[in-house]
Parts: structure tokens; C-alpha cells; sequence
């Protein structure tokens, strides 16, 4: 984890010296959450000017704003509570103390998102602007974990969630890994990021790892969907690596 929090520190400095500010898209789950607290160790961290980093989520749980399950309340604990992060720059789907269902709180969370492009698009004085603004913000990173079922953010295997075209988020019921109810970016928006990275570890993932690489359906892997604009970077032990063709793995 602490390469990947270098990697991550390195990557935000270099976005910041061209941009200005960067946005990143943080994910949950052991290896998320671990990277997270990873580069809150690091004494490279202050290299980076936390006030201008933009922090979204790909997907949080539907449950109250304090719940310890809550991918934001995570992320707090172990990285934005040690920097001198922005609050206005730190942007989390509504809980149930917001909104009466995932649904009423993904529309919001895409309300905001499509806010926060505007008014990027406002600020662009570049010749190459485009005439309307996105539906979302330029996503620098999203940070990516993977399931044991290959499910990506809260997009679950032949779920509504992963064969959405249209939304940029969308609310989750039924989710098969507990708490039932979430809210979560889809795949269409994931895939508008320069960079996307997949972070994975573990033996109990390296059959999803191995199907995604080998490219399978989306729809019934969706770890196999995320395409970054510039890059896809896998992230992976060599356990979750362990079914993935030795050509397609480089070390380091």
C-alpha cells in the first residue's frame, strides 16, 4: 500500500503543477481505505497542497451520515482527518438522515456533480473549451477496488447498476454484500477519468482479476469495464494476480 500512496502523492503533485488543483475519486474496502491511511503516513504527503484536492466517492452506502460502514466516515479516519483538506472541496452522497431513498440521494449527488462541472467549465479560458459544460467534473484519478464477484463501486454482476447508459449515478438496491442500499457512479461516468486505477489484493479476488483482464462482459464482470481516457493501471498483490496471464503482469 505504501507504493501505491507514493505513486498517488506523485501522481496528485504532478496534476496540481499543470491544473492548479486535482480531483480524485476514493473507493472503499480494505485496499482503499488502506491506501488512504498509507499515504497519510507517508512524509511525502505534505509535497501535495491538500487545499486544492477535490475529493469524490464512486460509491458510499445508503445508511446513516455517522455509520462506521460509511466509505466517507472511512476515509475521514484514515486520511482527510491528518490533512488540511478543503471541506467545501469534499464532496459525499447523501445518508438516510438526507434523503428517504437511494434513489432522491444518487440524484443529488448527480445535481452536484454536474454543479461542479459547470462551473469548471466556467473557469476554462482554454481555446479548446467545449460549448457546454459536462455532466461531470474532470475526474483526474478514480481509485477502483474489486470484489470477490468482480463487482467495481456498488455495479454488481447482471444488476440494474452496471448496464446503465444514461445516468451518471445511480441508487442500489439488493446489493448482494451488505448493507443492501447504495449509491454509486456508473460505469459511463467511472470511464470519463484520465486515470483509472484498480486496486486489489488477495487470493479471494484473483478469479475476478483474471476474468476482467481477460475481458469478459462487463455486465457479468464489471471489473472488466473501467477504461480510463489516458490510462488503466492494475494495482495488484501477487495473490489477486495469481490467474492473470504472465505477459500482461509487470512488477514494480
Amino acid at each position: 500500500m505504501s507504493a501505491i500512496a507514493a505513486r498517488l502523492i506523485t501522481k496528485l503533485v504532478d496534476i496540481q503543477d499543470k491544473h492548479g488543483e486535482a480531483t480524485v475519486v476514493l473507493t472503499g474496502g480494505s485496499m482503499g481505505i488502506g491506501s488512504l491511511k498509507a499515504v497519510a503516513e507517508s512524509p511525502a504527503a505534505p509535497a501535495v497542497d491538500w487545499s486544492k484536492v477535490n475529493f469524490w466517492w464512486g460509491d458510499e452506502r445508503f445508511v446513516a451520515a455517522g455509520d462506521p460502514e460509511r466509505n466517507a466516515h472511512q476515509a475521514h479516519e484514515a486520511l482527510l482527518s491528518h490533512i488540511n483538506a478543503d471541506p467545501a472541496r469534499i464532496h459525499v452522497p447523501g445518508s438516510t438522515g438526507d434523503f428517504g431513498t437511494p434513489e432522491e440521494a444518487a440524484a443529488d449527488y448527480a445535481r452536484r456533480l454536474a454543479d461542479a462541472a459547470s462551473a469548471e467549465h466556467a473557469a476554462d479560458m482554454s481555446d479548446d473549451r467545449p460549448e457546454q459544460p459536462s455532466a461531470l467534473p474532470r475526474f483526474d484519478i478514480v481509485l477502483l477496488g474489486v470484489g470477490p464477484d468482480a463487482h467495481i463501486a456498488s455495479l454488481f454482476p447482471e444488476q440494474a447498476g452496471i448496464r446503465e447508459k444514461e445516468l451518471t449515478v445511480v441508487g442500489v438496491r439488493n446489493s448482494p454484500k451488505p448493507p443492501p442500499l447504495r449509491v454509486s457512479l456508473t460505469l459511463p461516468a467511472i470511464n470519463t477519468a484520465s486515470e483509472i486505477w484498480m486496486v486489489v489484493a488477495g487470493e479471494d479476488k484473483a478469479g475476478a482479476v483474471g476474468l476482467a483482464l481477460a475481458g469478459a462482459n462487463p455486465v457479468q464482470v464489471p471489473a472488466a469495464g473501467p477504461r480510463g481516457r489516458n490510462e488503466t493501471l492494475w494495482l495488484i498483490d501477487e495473490n489477486a494476480a495469481s490467474k492473470v496471464p504472465a505477459q500482461l503482469v509487470r512488477k514494480g
